[in-house]
């Protein structure tokens, strides 16, 4: 009796399928169905070779064109200066370079006025220094100098808005870096309610440093846009 008991449980055990004989029924369906889901699952394949030089050819096409782009709003910088104004402005930052051609541009132009920003920076320091000599209005009443608030160049287009108005200046020349022209200028078309000639100094910069003056002067164009600090005067 025993012996058959034996033989029919050996046969009940090769009946059972093999693998996973351990499951109950449902679970080894349930395990099946997801092995043959996964069978059916697309292998994930790796980037080719050729998607990844489409990329990088992408890529480097937009570095190119916003270099070539950068290089003529901020490096290729022609101005020419106006016939006659009320006033000579030096933008603040870089005096060393700025403050000799708009000295020169003043006595150039017979202007009556030559205005100068007042940072107190280290860039600044020689058109400081001279504001600070030549503070007294009853001697020096030609010399205007101011604190742009603030202190940067959407303080001094604001600024000059207010001077041009204060005194009746009908047109401006702004002396200031090639690669400040074009953020400056539209600041000034913004903020100044009188005829506003951008003139250009070219400054001494290495290669590197000029990258660097492209890559601020890009984002301070972008922000111009998108924000605009001064409206435009209103029309008559």
């Amino acid at each position: 009796m025993h012996s058959r008991n034996s033989q029919e449980q050996v046969k009940e055990r090769r009946r059972q399928p093999r693998g996973d004989s351990h499951l109950p029924a449902q679970a080894d369906q349930g395990t099946r169905g997801l092995r043959a889901y996964a069978g059916r699952m697309p292998a994930f394949k790796r980037p080719r070779k050729k998607t990844v030089i489409i990329a990088g050819t992408v890529l480097a096409a937009l570095f190119l064109g916003w270099l070539l782009t950068a290089y003529q709003l901020f490096y290729n910088v022609h101005t020419q200066p106006p016939q006659r104004v009320d006033a000579v402005v030096m933008l603040g930052g870089a005096s060393k370079e700025r403050m000799l051609d708009a000295m020169m541009l003043r006595s150039d132009l017979d202007a009556q006025f030559l205005v100068l920003s007042n940072t107190h920076t280290a860039g600044n320091a020689s058109a400081d220094e001279y504001c600070d000599t030549h503070s007294n209005k009853n001697i020096y009443p030609d010399i205007v100098c101011f604190d742009p608030s603030p202190m940067n160049t959407r303080g001094e287009a604001t600024d000059l808005g207010r001077l041009a108005a204060e005194y009746g200046w009908r047109d401006i020349a702004v002396v200031t870096s090639t690669y400040h022209i074009e953020r400056a200028g539209l600041l000034m078309q913004q903020c100044v309610d009188a005829d506003v000639t951008m003139v250009a100094t070219t400054p001494q910069f290495t290669a590197w440093q000029w990258f660097r003056r492209f890559v601020i002067e890009t984002g301070g164009l972008i922000d111009v846009h998108l924000n605009k600090q001064c409206a435009p005067p209103p029309t008559p």
